[in-house]
C-alpha cells in the first residue's frame, strides 16, 4: 500500500489551512491523502451520591437522564466528525485531488496516529487545536506529544495557507539535518523551489565545510541554494532570516543534540513552533 499524506482535522480555525497544506503536499508528492478526525473517549457518567437528599426513585431517574445525555453527546460528536470530514474531502476534490479518504476514529489522538504510522508518509496538523488557547505562546495540547511519539515527518501549519515559493532548511550539521538535506534533494515535494540553507552560530572552517557539502547536494539535485552562517541564538537568527527573505516554509530537526533533549522536543524547535508565522516541517 502506498504511504499517504495524513491530515488531522478538528473544528479549530486551523483546519482549513491544514486541509490546504495537506492537499498541496499530496499533489506534489503524488501520494494519496487521508483526513482523520479523532473522537476523544469521554468517561461515562459515574455513580452519583445523592443519599440524604433525594428519594431512590428520583436518583434513578436522574442517572437515566445523565446516561441519555452522554448518549446524545456521543451522537452529536460523531455527526460533527462526519461533517468535518465531508467538508475536508470536498475541499480537497475542488483543489484537484481525487478520492481523498476520511477516517473517523475513537480514542486518543497520539495513540491512534501511532497505530497508523506505518502507512503515513507525511503527517499534517495545525499548531493549535480547537481546545487550545489562542495565545501565541501556547501550543496545541497534543502537538508536542505527537512530535515526540511519531517517527515520520510532521508539517505543523499556521492558520492561513500560502503555497510555498521559497523554503529554508535550518542546518546544524547533525545527522537529522544532513538527512533532511538528502530528503529535500530527493523529494518531489520541493522540486523547483529555492532552498535556503541557514546555520546559526560561529562561522568556522568546520561549519563552512559542512554547509558547502550540504549545498552541493542540493545544487546537484537542481536546487537554487542560497546559504548563510549567522551569529546569535538559533530561534532569533532563523526567525529574522525567514522574515527578511520572505520564506514560506521552514524545515528543521525536531530534536537537539543532548541526551536529555532526546527525550523532549528540542528547545529550539519548541521556540520556533511558538514564534513562527510560517509552517514548519519537522524531521526525525
Amino acid at each position: 500500500m502506498q504511504p499517504k499524506v495524513m491530515a488531522c482535522i478538528d473544528a479549530s480555525g486551523y483546519s482549513p489551512a491544514v486541509c490546504d497544506y495537506a492537499v498541496w503536499s499530496a499533489l506534489r508528492l503524488e501520494a494519496p491523502l487521508s483526513f482523520i478526525h479523532v473522537l476523544h473517549k469521554t468517561p461515562a457518567t459515574g455513580p452519583v451520591d445523592l443519599s440524604g437528599n433525594l428519594g431512590l426513585g428520583t436518583q434513578e431517574s436522574l442517572l437515566e437522564e445523565l446516561a441519555l445525555l452522554d448518549e446524545k453527546r456521543g451522537k452529536l460528536a460523531r455527526e460533527k466528525g462526519r461533517l468535518l470530514l465531508a467538508a475536508a474531502r470536498e475541499r480537497a476534490r475542488e483543489a484537484g485531488l481525487d478520492e481523498p479518504e476520511g477516517l473517523l476514529r475513537h480514542g486518543e489522538l497520539v495513540e491512534t496516529l501511532a497505530e497508523l504510522e506505518e502507512g503515513i508518509r507525511l503527517l499534517v496538523l495545525g499548531k493549535r487545536g480547537e481546545t487550545a488557547a489562542v495565545a501565541a505562546e501556547h501550543l496545541g495540547s497534543n502537538l508536542e506529544r505527537v512530535i515526540r511519539a511519531m517517527r515520520r515527518p510532521i508539517l505543523v501549519t499556521t492558520d492561513e495557507f500560502r503555497a510555498p515559493q521559497r523554503i529554508m532548511l535550518a542546518f546544524d550539521g547533525s545527522a537529522t539535518t544532513r538527512k533532511g538535506v538528502e530528503m529535500v534533494a530527493a523529494s518531489p515535494m520541493f522540486r523547483g523551489l529555492p532552498c535556503h540553507l541557514v546555520m546559526a552560530g560561529a562561522k568556522t572552517a568546520d561549519t563552512v565545510e559542512q554547509l558547502a557539502r550540504a549545498r552541493q547536494t542540493l545544487e546537484t539535485a537542481g536546487f537554487e541554494t542560497p546559504t548563510a552562517i549567522l551569529p546569535g541564538e538559533a530561534e532569533n537568527v532563523l526567525s529574522r532570516y525567514q522574515q527578511e527573505h520572505d520564506i514560506d516554509l521552514m524545515i528543521m530537526g525536531a530534536y537537539g543534540h543532548s541526551r536529555i533533549r532526546q527525550l523532549l522536543v528540542g528547545s529550539t524547535t519548541t521556540a520556533m513552533i511558538r514564534m513562527s508565522t510560517v509552517p514548519l516541517l519537522l524531521l526525525r
